[in-house]
């Protein structure tokens, strides 16, 4: 038990430092049109495809009425058109909910061109 705790403790850890800099690579946003609740991106360079099938992509959003926006993992489920936020400016969101577009015209298409460049399907 004493064991577990301490490797737990360890993982935590190393999820709480700060990642250099120097490791992060470049991005490559990818606009999406804009709408009257604001602009949103996602990064070319970010796409990844886990062992289940779901696709993950760093994504940028900004509010219509703001200068600054905020940073999401994005995990998505191009089979069934969902999506969940796993992070949200590099906070982590365990146990996040898988939610439908609901007519969020930006979500909608990060979803359809992430998928695609992934060579994903996606329903039509």
């Amino acid at each position: 038990m004493n064991r577990l705790v301490l490797v737990l403790a360890g993982l935590l850890l190393l999820l709480a430092l700060p990642v250099p800099a120097a490791l992060a690579g470049p991005v490559d946003w990818q606009e999406v049109a804009a709408t009257p609740d604001g602009r949103q991106w996602w990064d070319s360079g970010s796409l990844r495809i886990s062992r289940n099938g779901m696709l993950s992509v760093l994504s940028r959003y900004q509010p219509a009425d703001q200068d600054q926006g905020q940073l999401y993992v994005m995990e998505i489920d191009c089979g069934q058109r969902l999506y969940r936020d796993t992070a949200v400016n590099g906070l982590p969101r365990w146990g996040a909910p898988w939610q439908a577009v609901s007519g969020d015209g930006l979500i909608a298409e990060v979803i359809e061109d992430s998928c695609l460049a992934a060579g994903l399907q996606i329903p039509t």
